[in-house]
């Protein structure tokens, strides 16, 4: 497994792996790896020749500093674990190799419309970051896929968005959220959970389903069902709801008659940490 930390030593590295016709994958993650993470580097080895990850906490994604200030970093672990599921690429660059000018210099790419609602109303800015760092790493790749966990619903929209409209050839894959046992889906911010609200958190799970069953029966008082799981969080000790939406899964906006899949996302304070979740459905 080849480890590199620099732009140009990256793109060489890429390159190399990509001669002959060889096919790369991508999966560009924060670090702080779990079984989710190493799931979509499985679905990438199935996709690809090669497996090229990239580990960088984004600063230009933070709109809460204190949020990157303490999100989980684990790099020597992280490459073991990479190792180990037979990764052949892992770029490590720190923020001044990616944003060299600085941020506030550095040209972006943006999505309108989905990236302001609903997440992105909540997180200014948040996803401006994603799809300017996401390019980058496009560009300094070339790959042929890329893998992007289910989990982060609106992002993946969002960047699916972006391929389509800048004509980006590349193969987006969705990867199904991986959860543990109880429901919770992982998630590198379950780490800054204590033992007490991990066995709490899978109430979110828990509600999400119960809103999803109901609309599946036939129920569409969505306002109802979402001030329904609201109280029923809201009432257990250390929870703050901050988000619960029911919206077509394909555009992120109301459903409508004409809906054939729908997603309920959720965001949810347990303590000081912010989990997010979702899950779709067809109607």
């Amino acid at each position: 497994m080849k480890i590199v930390q620099n732009i140009q030593q990256a793109v060489d590295a890429a390159n190399e792996l990509k001669k002959n016709g060889a096919t790369l994958a991508l999966v560009p993650t924060m670090g702080n790896l779990h079984d989710g993470h190493l799931a979509l580097v499985r679905e990438a080895a199935r996709h690809a020749d090669h497996v090229a990850v990239s580990i960088f906490v984004n600063p230009l994604q933070f709109n809460n500093q204190n949020d990157l200030k303490t999100y989980p970093r684990t790099l020597d672990a992280d490459l073991d674990k990479l190792e180990q599921a037979g990764v052949d690429l892992v770029f490590t660059p720190l923020p001044e190799i990616m944003y060299p000018d600085g941020m506030n210099e550095h040209t972006f790419v943006f999505v309108p419309g989905l990236s302001d609602m609903l997440e992105g109303a909540l997180r200014p800015g948040h996803f401006k970051g994603v799809t300017t760092v996401v390019t980058k790493l496009f560009n300094i790749f070339r790959p042929d896929c890329a893998m992007f966990g289910q989990k982060d619903f609106q992002q993946v929209a969002v960047l699916k968005k972006m391929v389509k409209d800048m004509a980006m050839q590349i193969k987006l894959v969705e990867v199904p959220i991986v959860r543990n046992e109880k429901g919770l889906a992982l998630s590198s911010r379950n780490g800054l959970l204590s033992a007490e609200e991990k066995e709490k958190a899978p109430l979110i799970y828990k509600q999400m389903m119960r809103i999803r069953d109901s609309i599946v029966s036939g129920r569409r008082d969505f306002d109802a069902l979402i001030k329904e799981s609201r109280a029923e969080i809201d009432s257990n000790e250390g929870f703050r709801t901050d988000s619960i939406d029911i919206v077509d899964a394909e555009s992120l906006r109301p459903v409508t008659g004409l809906t054939a899949r729908a997603a309920v996302l959720m965001a949810v304070y347990l303590g000081t940490t912010r989990l997010i979740d979702s899950v779709s459905f067809d109607l």
